[in-house]
């Protein structure tokens, strides 16, 4: 019972800051509201930017859906699914375009660009699993690219710290760029290991 608790409290949360930060960041597409100079200064922000957000967004606003029990068994799961996926391949393509034009030097690069392959891949394995009916395989390949989806919250949750940590702006933001996913990977890895089935 108490697993259970907690799972619904991490979903629960899951689910609110990817609703939020969905909503947020389709304000990008019509340009409404304060936009961060940083992002909008990307050699690739255009069109690769509004390519991201489309993709990211609509991941981000359809994955925690995903979880539900009572969805996971017809046709709602599917046309969700594919619908998440999509998003997170295109999201994915476009972020691997801007982590090469980033203004943040090669570290940013890498640590953005490594989030995306992986992001990619992991979900691309997941709806090839799917396809193949390997049903195990694909919710253990989906585990680990919601976990990847979940990047985008994690590196708004280290942004906003980055101040406290005293270190420059373009430093702290290179080390985000690997602590919003690398974490996140890990602990879907362990949930992986500790419930294998």
């Amino acid at each position: 019972m108490i697993k259970t608790m907690a799972g619904g409290v991490w979903w629960s949360a899951a689910m609110l800051l990817s609703l939020a930060l969905a909503i947020f960041s389709y304000r990008y597409l019509p340009g409404i509201g304060p936009l961060a100079p940083p992002i909008l200064a990307n050699l690739f922000a255009k069109p690769w930017l509004d390519l991201h957000i489309v993709g990211a967004a609509t991941a981000l606003l359809l994955g925690s859906f995903q979880f539900l029990p009572v969805l996971r068994r017809g046709s709602a799961h599917r046309w969700i699914g594919r619908t998440y996926a999509l998003g997170c391949l295109i999201g994915g393509a476009g972020g691997l375009a801007l982590a090469l034009g980033t203004t943040a030097g090669p570290a940013a690069t890498l640590g953005f660009g490594s989030l995306d392959v992986l992001w990619i891949a992991f979900v691309a394995l997941g709806w090839r699993a799917a396809v193949r009916r390997e049903f195990v395989a694909h919710r253990r390949w989906m585990i680990r690219g919601w976990a990847l989806t979940l990047a985008a919250i994690t590196l708004r949750l280290l942004l906003l710290a980055i101040p406290a940590t005293g270190l420059p702006p373009v430093a702290a933001y290179c080390a985000a760029s690997f602590l919003c996913w690398i974490p996140n990977l890990a602990i879907a890895e362990a949930y992986l290991r500790l419930r294998p089935r």
